[in-house]
């Protein structure tokens, strides 16, 4: 997927805009209004971060930690090291602080690049135009520093500029005197270009969108259920009370539950799919040129999990 937050072409439709995403892409060297380098940057940026959180440091410090951390539990399980006890609390909590020394680094320096270079501009610059009122469709979570589930503030988030008025409309020219009509051939040259309408959302998107957090309880109730019958025969044949055999009525419901999960499922993955083709349908408009909305939160979660 590479829907953009906010296209080059939505960042040039304001001059404000414009000049500001010029001169913040001067200091970065990045043209932070061309697609294709945006898209360029975004993909090779999260490959870095990616790689600066699976650094020898970082694994490396987690079994450190987790060794100095552990360490003390050991002992009564060896009564011979009594004798050391102080040696080894004392290795442990050098481990302890070791492992978290080269945590606290993995850490520093993954931020450091999150926080730096390239992407400081393009942070700055979705926070102007969202300033300037433009939709952003998609703030991918990496980006902020968000976890993968887009949740927290992120350790860069988007910074916050005050609301600007919108840009004061021209002033209306007289009209002209009427002029001879212009052959086919001039209209469709001296026309202005229109506006790139945004997808409509389908049903099933919409439909989606409203149940993409329902349902899971299925397979937990099916079981629960199975286990509820199987447990009033036991009872049953083992006290002798012929009441506990009603208990296989829960069977077959168990196995209701679990067909109406099924379909639930199936369901789900086609309302899925058409939610993915709307993605896609929106990236095309938004290459075209269309103002792109915000997506919902379900979209969103959609999104990331898909990339």
């Amino acid at each position: 997927m590479d829907l953009l937050p906010v296209s080059g072409t939505v960042l040039r439709s304001d001059t404000r805009v414009r000049e500001a995403a010029r001169d913040i892409g001067i200091r970065y060297g990045v043209d932070y209004t061309d697609d294709a380098a945006v898209t360029a940057l975004l993909a090779e940026r999260r490959k870095a971060l990616e790689a600066e959180q699976r650094r020898p440091a970082a694994w490396l410090g987690l079994l450190v930690l987790m060794a100095g951390l552990f360490l003390p539990f050991g002992l009564p399980l060896s009564p011979a090291l009594d004798a050391h006890l102080f040696a080894l609390l004392g290795a442990a909590a050098g481990l302890t602080v070791v492992g978290a020394a080269l945590l606290v680094h993995a850490r520093t320096q993954w931020k450091r690049a999150l926080r730096g270079g390239p992407l400081a501009g393009y942070r700055e610059v979705l926070g102007i135009a969202r300033a300037h009122g433009m939709p952003l469709a998609h703030i991918p979570p990496w980006l902020e520093g968000r976890t993968t589930s887009g949740g927290g503030k992120g350790a860069a988030p988007i910074p916050t500029y005050p609301p600007v008025e919108p840009a004061p409309e021209a002033p209306a020219e007289p009209t002209p005197a009427p002029a001879p009509s212009p052959s086919p051939s001039t209209t469709a040259t001296s026309s202005e270009p229109v506006p790139v309408p945004v997808p409509p959302k389908p049903w099933a998107v919409s439909y989606y969108e409203q149940t993409a957090d329902a349902g899971g309880w299925h397979d937990e109730t099916g079981c629960l259920l199975l286990l509820a019958g199987a447990g009033g025969v036991t009872w049953a044949a083992t006290v002798g009370t012929g009441v506990g055999y009603a208990a296989l009525l829960l069977v077959p419901l168990a196995v209701w539950v679990w067909l109406a999960g099924r379909r639930q499922g199936r369901e789900k993955e086609e309302l899925r799919e058409e939610a993915l083709k709307y993605v896609k349908e929106l990236e095309a408009a938004q290459a075209a040129g269309a103002r792109v909305p915000e997506l919902s939160p379900q979209l969103r979660a959609l999104l990331d999990g898909h990339r």
